[in-house]
């Protein structure tokens, strides 16, 4: 009884981290490391104050894992940060892993 227990608990903490088909397979270490790399923090926090985490969902925007995807690939853009399609979906699947959740 206490095996099925313990399984149990393991088999729900993974469906609980299940990330959305479009980051399956993501690098979530790279991701992180270009957000640390490129300071997005630092970014978000002159862009909206505190600690930056008000950008994060903002009024119905970022509502799909494609939308979170699309708005990294902006900053990708606008800052030229040159970053390749994956290293997009990375930081993406860190943001999703981290804030959005998407199932």
């Amino acid at each position: 009884m206490r095996k099925w227990g313990v399984c149990s608990v393991l088999l729900l903490a993974q469906v609980a981290w299940a990330q959305s088909a479009l980051f399956k397979g993501a690098d979530l270490e790279l991701g992180a490391k270009l957000i640390a790399d490129n300071k997005c923090q630092a970014c978000h926090i002159r862009r909206v104050g505190g600690d930056g985490s008000a950008i994060y969902r903002p009024q119905g925007r970022i509502n799909t894992p494609g939308y979170l995807r699309g708005m990294v690939e902006q900053c990708n853009t606008e800052l030229n940060l040159g970053f390749f399609p994956e290293e997009v979906t990375a930081v993406a699947a860190v943001l999703d892993r981290d804030h959005y959740k998407f199932k």
